[in-house]
């Protein structure tokens, strides 16, 4: 009994040396099991292949899903800041309808303008909500549940399962093997390490093959993700692009509206023309007169000088002198019956002498612009 023990020991240990050499050989590292276990440099080759392309297929689902995930956020949110800004449109241009203010309608015509411009914007905050649900959310999705990916990975899978069955295999082949040098002349144990190494080589013919077809798929998968997602981030990237070039020139010209009406309530109100007020004498009497004596109810300045036009005065006969806001007249004449002759940009005429101030001082490039 002690033999046998002995001997049945020494069995285990040989046995679990060359497991171990086995394992050694065929030991698992990383993606689909042991590297080793390929026996040439193309097989391996194409192991490491597969096992990138299985990481980055996973890395680019789960950004792609991400990309979902926030769009889909994106317009839940946007949703309902279309509500909001949709009501607040509404109320504005109700009050801008209804309002009974006795002191002027400037509010009531700028809460329109408002209402309306809101209501555009809401509109185009709609149509890039829309723009990112079916350009951007639904290709991704569609992508990321699609049976292109989830096929190429079933092969990727196919294949890891089998690396594993021929490692085991492996193992069987080498215990096989150790049986053999045991019984020397066993024709039975020589058939069996037969068949167990004809199954191993079958299992890498196979394994190659898959390997291939997994690796091809896993490609193909991997660049429809590349150019999908790129293009999905560029449309999303041109949709808000167009969404807020609309909305700038939309705030643009509420702006200017808004502005013109609040300049028009605080701007002092333009001198008016006395009806009572003589027209201006023949322009005749105006050359070669310029003293400072009255006469004919007329009183000359005595001297030339530089005038502002702060309003605008449209000549009403051949006489008068057409203004605008900013000129700059020479005045050679001041009549006491509230008009004045002088010279802008070329032309000489009478005008109301309210619609100008006197300076004392402008720049050379103003008085260029009187002659």
């Amino acid at each position: 009994m002690e033999a046998i023990r002995k001997q049945a020991s020494r069995l285990r240990e040989q046995v679990a040396r060359q497991q171990q050499a086995v394992l050694k050989q065929f030991g698992a590292g990383g993606y689909g099991g042991s590297d080793n276990l390929v026996t040439d440099e193309a097989e391996l080759v194409q192991h490491q292949k597969l096992e990138k392309l299985y990481i980055s297929t996973r890395a680019g689902k789960h950004y792609q899903r991400d990309i979902v995930r926030g769009v889909e956020g994106y317009i839940v949110t946007g949703s309902k800041q279309v509500e909001i800004g949709t009501k607040l449109s509404e109320d504005s241009r109700k009050y801008g309808a209804e309002n009974t203010c006795t002191s002027g309608s400037t509010l009531s015509r700028a809460s329109l303008s408002y209402g309306r411009a809101r209501a555009q914007m809401e509109k185009e905050r709609g149509t890039l909500l829309k723009s990112l649900g079916t350009q951007v959310a639904e290709p991704l999705r569609a992508m990321v549940m699609g049976a292109p990916l989830e096929d190429a990975r079933h092969l990727a899978q196919r294949y890891d399962r089998m690396r594993q069955e021929a490692e085991a295999q492996a193992i069987e082949v080498s215990r096989r093997q150790a049986k053999v040098r045991e019984t020397p002349g066993n024709s039975e144990n020589v058939m069996k390490l037969e068949a167990s190494e004809a199954k191993l080589q079958d299992l890498k013919a196979n394994m190659g093959i898959l390997g291939k077809e997994a690796a091809a798929a896993m490609a193909a998968v991997e660049a429809q993700q590349q150019r999908l997602t790129l293009q999905r981030l560029i449309a999303m990237v041109e949709a808000e692009r167009t969404y807020h070039q609309r909305i700038l020139q939309i705030l643009d010209q509420l702006e200017g509206e808004m502005v013109s009406e609040r300049q028009r309530i605080e701007a002092p109100p333009s001198p008016t023309v006395d009806n009572s007020m003589p027209p201006p004498p023949p322009y005749e009497e105006v050359n070669g007169i310029y003293a400072s004596e009255s006469h004919n109810g007329m009183s000359d300045s005595m001297s030339y000088f530089l005038g502002e036009a702060m309003f605008t005065y449209q000549a009403v006969s051949d006489v008068e002198l057409s203004l605008s806001i900013g000129d700059y007249v020479v005045v050679r004449k001041v009549t006491n019956n509230g008009w004045a002759e002088g010279e802008c940009k070329g032309k000489a005429g009478w005008f109301p002498f309210g619609y100008i101030e006197r300076r004392e001082r402008v720049l050379a490039s103003k008085v260029a612009e009187v002659f």
